[in-house]
């Protein structure tokens, strides 16, 4: 009898791929998803006798090993489940045979080389079928990313288009992004994303044989989207001058950015800010399998001392004293959420996990952030992997302000402590509206429960009470803050404060607004009010100063009075950025030594001029540009 050989195969593209939700992505190869079957049919020089099976090899990376999992050789034989590779057959016509494969649903995903040889008593060479690509798969039920819904699959995975929100809390915009992930070669980038990373470069088998992991999978490719440490995708720029790349933003989705990367030898591609980071990282994650979404938070906090609060140092004008304040607050940020179970923590942790690529603060040596179990930041448990203390006060820390004095002593002065972590938000299923997702976040702002979780944050983090026990923190500058001053609110003032807008800001026009000042008491109050203003980044850095002026008001029982403020379009021109932001602040100091600070950021509208084109008609209109 002479030898057998696979003689072709049919990877049964289209069928398989409808089967898998892979339809879209444009590859020449197969693409599959783990954990279900996909079918092949393969032609034979001749029918297979009843002692002949046919044996597979399917592995993936360099030094392949069944130990490491990275490789599996299996024969046709009885359905069988479990966490083996498995071929049935399905079919057989004379010289052909259908066979389903089965993966298992925690295999190692990225792209195989499947081989093939038959079993007899002649001595055969493995005969190369081609490579396949296999995803993660939300839609098996024992896939760590399972997702039970199908509207949320239909948009976490497979919606290639997308709105990220952008602005200020009291002025969201909605701005759309092309996340791409089926577009040409976007696989393939995506899959060499995690062959650049460092872990991959420094033992490549132990790293693919990791690859099965959705916690590992996805810190690994938070660190890559940033270029800080790994030549990887994004290089940030937060100062305003874009000068040799794009400003960020001008860019609209992530496929450019990644054909950029790719294309270039993977030279980083200048330049991206926190929406940029979380757009590509969207658009990696679905690509590979797993429901993903962005994420903004309004008034997010920058802790980078770990003491949970932002820690503000102003001078008697209100500016920020740039080389004390190390935290920060930034207008907005954007962050990613995956779906994922938390095999390292426990079922009460699985769900949306915090993943954020924007390169803040370094996570064991490396910038990313997260896997960070929503629910773990929700219920204060911080001490879990990954990065908990620094999501836990992105959205929670409370925001306290020091008025520094000339002789070096401090003093706390009262401002709103709950602005941080405002309208968390993240486009809905199946439509462009916009989702408040805060309460997956925290317990309401100042309720009891919200307390007792921040306290418990701090015992998780420093080891003692909250409250009773003073803890010194350090801080990297050399300060130190007592704990209990972050958990006591400064003495609340006899006044009010608050700025309120006259007119819509309009870009290109003066600004008009007022200081709004209310006296409590039943008794006069003289009120000295330093005012001043700044042009700002998003991340609330100032760039230049544009207004510094000091008033004296008094304030009979309980009346209120307005400081009229105009700010002339010549007075900030010159200095505003991109971002188109502007900061005010009013340092007020009552009679008796209160001091309160009041603070307003403004978004400027850019204007639109429409002049009517038919004959006799006049008038224009004006309106802002979204």
């Amino acid at each position: 009898m002479a030898g057998i050989r696979v003689t072709e195969v049919d990877w049964q593209s289209l069928r398989n791929g409808v089967a898998h939700h892979t339809q879209e992505y444009p590859c020449p190869e197969l693409v599959v998803r783990r954990g279900h079957t996909f079918t092949l049919v393969l032609e034979l020089s001749r029918p297979l006798e009843d002692q002949e099976t046919i044996i597979f090899t399917v592995e993936t990376g360099p030094q392949a090993s069944e130990d490491r999992h990275t490789k599996a050789v299996f024969q046709i034989s009885e359905p069988e489940a479990g966490k083996t590779w498995t071929a049935v057959k399905e079919a057989e016509t004379e010289n052909t045979v259908t066979v389903s494969i089965s993966s298992p649903p925690n295999a190692v995903i990225g792209r195989y080389l499947m081989s093939t040889r038959v079993s007899s008593r002649r001595k055969h060479n493995d005969r190369k079928l081609g490579e396949f690509v296999l995803l993660f798969n939300p839609w098996c039920p024992e896939d760590d990313v399972f997702l039970a819904s199908e509207e949320e699959r239909q948009e976490y995975v497979l919606n290639d288009s997308g709105i990220i929100f952008r602005g200020v809390e009291k002025h969201i915009r909605a701005q759309g992004w092309n996340y791409g992930q089926f577009e040409e070669d976007i696989l393939n980038i995506c899959l060499s994303i995690l062959d650049r990373s460092p872990l991959y470069q420094d033992d490549p088998a132990i790293d693919v044989s990791c690859r099965h992991d959705p916690i590992y999978v996805t810190r690994a490719i938070s660190a890559m989207v940033n270029s800080n440490n790994d030549r990887g995708v994004v290089q940030g720029q937060w100062q305003g001058k874009y000068g040799g790349g794009t400003s960020p933003l001008h860019w609209r989705g992530s496929v450019a950015i990644l054909h950029k990367w790719f294309k270039g030898r993977f030279k980083p591609v200048k330049y991206g800010q926190c929406w940029v980071f979380a757009g590509v990282m969207c658009t990696v994650l679905r690509c590979l399998g797993i429901a993903t979404r962005v994420v903004s938070n309004f008034n997010s906090a920058h802790d980078t001392d770990r003491n949970l609060s932002v820690d503000k140092y102003v001078d008697s004008f209100g500016r920020t004293l740039e080389d004390l304040t190390e935290d920060s607050m930034w207008n907005f940020h954007v962050w990613n959420e995956s779906w994922f179970a938390r095999q390292d923590l426990g079922p009460s942790y699985n769900g949306w996990q915090v993943l954020d690529a924007t390169p803040q603060e370094e996570s064991e040596g490396v910038f990313r952030c997260g896997p960070a179990s929503v629910t773990a930041i929700r219920e204060g448990d911080v001490h879990l992997a990954h990065d908990g203390p620094f999501v836990f006060a992105e959205v929670n820390a409370d925001y306290v302000t020091w008025l520094w004095h000339e002789d070096e002593s401090r003093e706390r002065v009262y401002s709103d402590t709950k602005k941080i972590g405002r309208c968390i938000s993240t486009k809905a299923v199946g439509s462009d509206s916009r989702v408040d997702i805060t309460s997956f976040y925290k317990y309401p702002e100042g309720s009891r429960k919200e307390r007792q979780v921040y306290r418990k944050a701090v015992r998780k983090l420093f080891g003692v009470e909250a409250s009773g026990r003073r803890s010194r923190v350090r801080r990297a500058g050399g300060r130190g803050l007592w704990r209990e001053d972050l958990l006591e609110p400064a003495t609340k003032p006899s006044i009010t404060g608050k700025f309120k807008m006259l007119e819509p800001p309009m870009l290109g026009h003066d600004l008009r607004l007022a200081l709004c000042l209310a006296n409590l008491t039943s008794r006069a109050q003289r009120v000295r009010v330093n005012l001043s203003g700044a042009t700002i980044l998003y991340t609330r850095r100032p760039v230049a100063e544009i207004l510094h002026e000091s008033h004296t008001v008094r304030l009979g029982p309980e009346e209120e009075k307005k400081i009229p403020i105009t700010l002339a379009y010549s007075q900030y021109k010159e200095d505003l950025t991109e971002d188109k932001k502007i900061l005010l602040a009013a340092m007020c100091f009552v009679t008796k030594g209160e001091k309160l600070l009041v603070e307003k950021d403004i978004t400027l509208e850019d204007v639109i001029t429409i002049k009517c084109a038919q004959p006799g008609a006049s008038g224009e209109g004006l309106g802002p540009v979204q």
